[in-house]
């Protein structure tokens, strides 16, 4: 095994298994933490875990165990896989779960990249950019769970960690990778124990995974994710787009991300397929049955375009869920879209597109699937995966990810208008 990643959501261990098969590894990711004795023939191995909203103490624990795996299949190079907004609360998780894994690693010092330019997020000077709006002005500054108010990854990452960051700039960047190398030893010379790394280009991300491609311990998102596989492939793209091509049958499009690029992928596709808005009350009351009732409706759709089951609100909207009910109404939807994944997979719904990393990790451990081959990418960061152990299709998105016709894309070519 060339790669492990520790991954903190279902939708981003399928976006950075789509992004190092893109890179030319044969990849394999795992659903939670794989039983001791499980054997795994791949390049690389991402472990998704659920570990961005746990409580850090659960984060860090899970972040171990993975590792303890990884390690036990011989890999020497560790990723730790976070959102390329960096989501995290401003105690965690990404900072305490990154201690841990250094600390385990006897890693002296790693460094952090969320950026992905081919999505719009980029680092400069150390701040996080969504498009041209630094991250605290985005969308992400409203996030129901992990609201975004600081661009500064070194602020960020210095009020989760012990110890200090530095900085590698781009103009080091530009320099190559022998100045990015000599800029983080410098750093780790200087006490820093995490260096953020400046990345505004796909060229950037290849530096930088020459640079760190032998690293005891990275952390970042996708694209320094495929700067490393690119520095270390030795083939292997066709076999897991293969393994991973989606199968045929009928499909269903569950959306629970109330991003600003979920709502107008939903309001696109609901224009023209069948579409049901998710009732909060009844989530609460009752979720098992609602997600039942849910179910029973998009199997009795006619045959076309997937119908469409959706929880996603405009930010007012959201904000006076969220005064109303706090926290509960998260966690009912969630139960909700787990009890209607579980029936529509019963009523013989094989294609399974979803949005929002909670959503995916609930709807994929209500379905008992426990890991995928990596199939063609429908987005950027947004592969269709197999099940290793059912025949299920699923498309899981992170909410800021893809076009506005994303959950059109999804649809097979005979059934688009």
């Amino acid at each position: 095994m060339k790669l492990g990643v520790i991954a903190d959501d279902f939708t981003g261990a399928t976006d950075i298994a789509g992004f190092l098969v893109a890179g030319g590894l044969r990849t394999t990711q795992l659903i939670g933490i794989p039983a001791a004795g499980t054997v795994v023939d791949a390049d690389a191995v991402v472990i998704s875990l659920k570990s961005r909203s746990n409580p850090a103490d659960q984060a860090v624990a899970d972040s171990l165990s993975a590792l303890d795996w990884l390690r036990s299949q011989g890999c020497g190079r560790i990723f730790q896989k976070y959102c390329s907004t960096f989501d995290s609360t401003p105690a965690g998780n990404i900072g305490p779960v990154a201690d841990a894994l250094m600390k385990s690693l006897g890693a002296e010092i790693t460094v952090l990249c969320p950026a992905l330019p081919i999505n719009g997020r980029s680092v400069y000077m150390g701040h996080l950019f969504v498009g041209q709006e630094l991250l605290q002005d985005s969308g992400m500054r409203n996030h129901p769970i992990t609201p975004m108010r600081d661009s500064s990854l070194i602020r960020l990452m210095e009020g989760q960690v012990q110890g200090r960051c530095g900085l590698v700039t781009a103009a080091v960047v530009n320099q190559g990778a022998d100045a990015v190398r000599a800029r983080i030893e410098a750093l780790r010379g200087e006490g820093c124990r995490y260096a953020v790394l400046d990345a505004i280009t796909d060229v950037h991300l290849d530096v930088l995974g020459q640079a760190v491609q032998d690293m005891a311990l990275v952390t970042g998102g996708s694209g320094l994710g495929v700067g490393i596989a690119r520095a270390i492939s030795g083939g292997g793209a066709a076999w897991a787009q293969d393994a991973g091509a989606p199968l045929e049958g009928r499909g269903v499009v569950i959306s629970g991300s109330c991003s600003v690029i979920t709502n107008r992928q939903v309001a696109a596709y609901r224009a023209v397929a069948p579409a049901m808005d998710v009732n909060i009350e009844q989530c609460i009351t009752d979720a098992v049955a609602y997600g039942a009732e849910l179910a029973n409706w998009a199997l009795a759709q006619p045959q076309g375009l997937a119908p469409l089951i959706t929880a996603t609100v405009p930010p007012d909207r959201l904000r006076q869920i969220q005064a109303q009910h706090g926290a509960a109404a998260s966690d009912a939807v969630e139960r909700t879209f787990a009890a209607a994944a579980a029936r529509l997979a019963k009523g013989g719904i094989r294609r399974f597109v979803v949005a929002g990393g909670e959503t995916s990790g609930s709807v994929t451990q209500a379905l008992h699937v426990t890991g995928f081959a990596i199939g063609p990418q429908i987005a950027p960061g947004v592969p269709w995966v197999r099940a290793l152990n059912r025949p299920l299709s699923l498309a899981l998105k992170s909410g800021n990810f893809g076009a506005e016709t994303f959950f059109m894309d999804c649809q097979p070519a005979e059934t688009r208008p």
